[in-house]
């Protein structure tokens, strides 16, 4: 027996569940900094580091500033998405999650603009910049780290573990939001309080660190190494040999932007300021709504690796597509009991297509460009679901009513369905390799090797045995 079989066959281990803790613990802690951010920007920063005179102009250059994390993400997956193809998954998490945690603590010591002026949205946006940075290159590595741990018909399973890290940081800087609400008055909170949850952040990028560098790398990319199929620049050869996977990846994830941003960020904004509920008050709902979510994630991924990963991200995209229609008769009828409906029916759409796309992105580009590929796709959908969405959907809501608020919704759904269609196809239509048959390979001038592009939803390839010229890879599925 292999090494690589007796590691899918055995139980799993404590270092299985150290990993799996490691790859969840990041994200969490990444998503709690990136959360804390979308709610002061909606709370705190149109009135602290913004000129006033126009509330409604500083709330949208504060979600402007909230955008731009979304354009800093590709360059992110580009910079630690090279190095996680090149030197390795451990060691380019660690400087993800620096990266992120520094940046998030700066932005609690900014003075504001009644201090400096200008230049206090100048610096915000800088710090913005450096989150997004930092969570471009965080996600696609904890996958990763999740699933090329995995045994065969567990890596949905597996992959779920850092999508839970979204939910979980959500609850945390939502939760923190609320102590701060109910324990300072609202002249303590705009002088100080709002810093809090920045400066909290400190101890658990520590915790972070720590769990991470006891980390080992991971099989698929130790064998990638013994078997020299590291390429130059990855982020050259995923454009010259898989654009078309990146750019329907992208457009697979639209949606699930679409809707997180929507259901979280512009509903708090839309209800504190048109529907008259108190910042607390909403953020309790949107707390009870983020349980939903994180419970179907680990359903849509039990399911997945069960009925296949497509199968249940196009059943959630129809979904969100219906519930796009229902969305201003629920949102917009004001009742409490109606908009708690609308946030859990929401996100629990949410999880049923967050809990496969990790694994389903990962699984779209063979180990030398995995890291990028996946989190370009995964960023580049945040460039086009999400980083305008609140903007979008607040323009929308004041020049045409809720209505088409949720049309927006239902478009980036149809979006969505089409791309996953394609890659199905791409996944069913072409050759399909049985477990221990063989691919050639071939090695260039430069001694590196070239492998075929997997196929799209495929797994991927188990292990590489050079002989020669040319090369036999095994393949696992």
């Amino acid at each position: 027996m292999t090494l690589a079989n007796a590691r899918h066959t055995a139980r799993p281990t404590s270092n299985t569940w150290r990993v799996l803790f490691a790859s969840m613990i990041g994200t969490t802690i990444e998503f709690f900094d990136f959360y804390i951010y979308a709610t002061a920007a909606v709370l705190v920063f149109p009135r602290l580091f913004f000129a006033a005179g126009n509330p409604a102009l500083a709330t949208l250059q504060s979600l402007a500033t909230f955008a731009l994390a979304f354009f800093a993400r590709p360059v992110g997956s580009a910079l630690f998405g090279h190095f996680g193809d090149r030197i390795g998954r451990k060691a380019t998490l660690v400087a993800a999650l620096l990266t992120m945690g520094l940046s998030t603590i700066l932005i609690g010591l900014l003075p504001t603009y009644a201090s400096i002026g200008v230049a206090a949205p100048v610096l915000l946006a800088l710090c913005r910049f450096g989150q997004g940075l930092g969570l471009g290159g965080e996600w696609g590595g904890a996958v990763l780290l999740a699933t090329e741990n995995a045994p065969p018909g567990r890596r949905t399973w597996y992959g779920m573990f850092p999508q839970l890290g979204a939910p979980i940081g959500f609850l945390c800087s939502t939760g923190i939001f609320l102590l701060l609400t109910d324990r300072l008055s609202d002249s303590e909170f705009f002088a100080y309080g709002w810093r809090i949850p920045f400066l909290a952040s400190a101890p658990l990028v520590f915790v972070g660190l720590y769990v991470r560098l006891r980390l080992t790398e991971t099989p698929d990319f130790q064998r990638a190494i013994e078997n020299n199929e590291r390429v130059r620049v990855p982020m050259l050869t995923l454009w010259t040999r898989h654009a078309r996977v990146v750019l329907l990846g992208t457009f697979a994830a639209v949606a699930t932007f679409v809707l997180f941003y929507l259901m979280t960020v512009f509903t708090l904004s839309w209800a504190t300021s048109a529907l008259g509920y108190t910042r607390r008050s909403f953020l309790i709902l949107e707390m009870v709504g983020v349980l939903f979510f994180a419970f179907t994630i680990p359903i849509s991924a039990a399911i997945a690796d069960r009925r296949g990963r497509y199968a249940m991200l196009i059943a959630a995209t129809l979904g969100i597509i219906v519930y796009g229609l229902a969305f201003a008769p629920l949102f917009g009828s004001g009742s409490a009991p109606a908009v708690l409906a609308f946030l859990a029916v929401g996100l629990a759409l949410m999880g049923l297509t967050y809990g496969p796309l990790g694994t389903a992105l990962t699984e779209l580009y063979p180990t030398a460009v995995r890291y990028t590929g996946a989190s370009l796709s995964f960023n580049l959908a945040g460039i086009v679901g999400a980083s305008l969405a609140p903007y979008i959907a607040t323009w929308l809501a004041i020049h045409y009513g809720l209505a088409y608020v949720g049309y927006y919704l239902s478009a980036a759904g149809v979006l969505t369905l089409v791309a996953l269609l394609l890659l199905a196809n791409s996944a069913s239509g072409g050759p399909r390799q049985e477990p221990g048959t063989t691919v050639p390979i071939k090695t260039t001038a430069t001694g590196l090797t070239e492998s075929p592009a997997p196929l799209a939803g495929s797994n991927q390839l188990a292990g590489v045995q050079p002989s020669g010229n040319r090369s036999n890879v095994t393949v696992s599925r």
